[in-house]
């Protein structure tokens, strides 16, 4: 009788052994098996707080897996103490489950390209992030850049990040904080702005953010690349004479409703950014300046230009005496 009894329980044991071996084998395969070798991807959004059951169902029901609860086996054989991130992924039924688990522990999340073009402002800026829906629901990208807390906390003691918002190209998840967003911006700021700069800065006579400052209007006055160290050593030479900058677009920038018609009457309206009644830099930047900008403000080419007035088509013309700016006045403006 005993022995039939210790034959049973053995056969018992090796149907176990046998069963569970097959389903490893089972699993493994699925492992390693796409649903649909052709398929093509698709986007799949898995929310906050998402876990293994819910993903799992939601593959099977858009097609990318064949077997939730496969699915959701093999991820806890897997993946004991890791948790699926949220984001939004670009998923295929052409990738292996283990792909696709690996994918989302990862939270390898599809990313969007946003551009800041050089000269944008701050507002332009939050207008073209919020425009292109990365940040999450509700949230500002302006009330993010002019949060003193975050400011001071990345080292800017201004009201606004307005200046050091740089100008590039980023990737961002779907659903990123508006404050991610900007310190991002900020750090690139600082990765670019180094420690010889700042020590450039202090050799010119001035602070990290009179030369953001004058980079900002830099930046403002010309597109081409050559000009900007001479448009530099304008402003360099008429600060150290104690001259007004006399700039357009620190004129605009402190205009709330600027039509784009430059008037006699906006050069006489009082504005702290109105260079033409203030002397010195205006008290903040008035965009946001590259890198060649920034670097201008900080080696203005050497001149003895004080003037430059607008030729028509796109460059400037310098001059270091007040009569042959005058001349050129008439020749480049008036005439038009």
């Amino acid at each position: 009788m005993l022995k039939k009894i210790l034959a049973a329980a053995g056969s018992g044991v090796l149907l176990a052994a046998v069963t569970a071996l097959a389903g490893w084998w089972y699993l493994t395969a699925f492992a390693s098996s796409p649903a649909d070798p052709k398929a093509s991807g698709q986007v799949v959004v898995v929310p906050a707080g998402s876990g293994a059951n819910v993903v799992s169902r939601m593959l099977a029901s858009r097609k990318i897996i064949d077997s939730a609860f496969n699915f959701k086996l093999l991820f806890y054989l897997k993946n004991r103490t890791s948790h699926i991130k949220a984001g939004e992924y670009h998923l295929a039924a052409a990738m292996s489950p283990a792909e696709i688990i690996d994918t989302l522990i990862q939270g390898n999340v599809i990313l969007h390209r946003l551009t800041i073009p050089e000269g944008y402002t701050l507002k332009q800026i939050a207008e073209l992030v919020e425009a292109s829906g990365i940040m999450a629901p509700g949230e500002s990208f302006f009330q993010a850049a002019t949060a003193t807390d975050l400011l001071s906390s990345l080292g800017i003691a201004a009201d606004s990040a307005e200046g050091y918002l740089f100008p590039e190209t980023y990737f961002f998840p779907a659903g990123v904080p508006a404050r991610d967003v900007v310190a991002a911006l900020l750090a690139r700021f600082y990765s670019v702005f180094s420690q010889e700069w700042v020590k450039r800065a202090g050799e010119l006579g001035f602070s990290v953010h009179q030369i953001v400052t004058l980079a900002s209007i830099i930046e403002k006055e010309t597109a081409v690349p050559q000009e900007r160290p001479l448009i530099a050593s304008v402003f360099h030479n008429r600060l150290k004479r104690g001259m007004r900058l006399e700039s357009d677009p620190t004129v605009i920038y402190g205009l709330a409703d600027f039509d784009g018609n430059l008037t006699r009457a906006h050069l006489s309206t009082p504005t702290p950014y109105n260079t033409y009644r203030v002397r010195g830099l205006p008290p903040g930047p008035i965009a946001n300046p590259g890198r060649a900008s920034l670097e201008a403000a900080l080696y203005p080419a050497e001149s003895a230009f004080l003037y430059f007035v607008a030729t028509g088509r796109g460059t400037h013309f310098f001059s270091a005496d007040f009569s042959d700016h005058q001349q050129a006045v008439r020749k480049f403006q008036l005439r038009r």
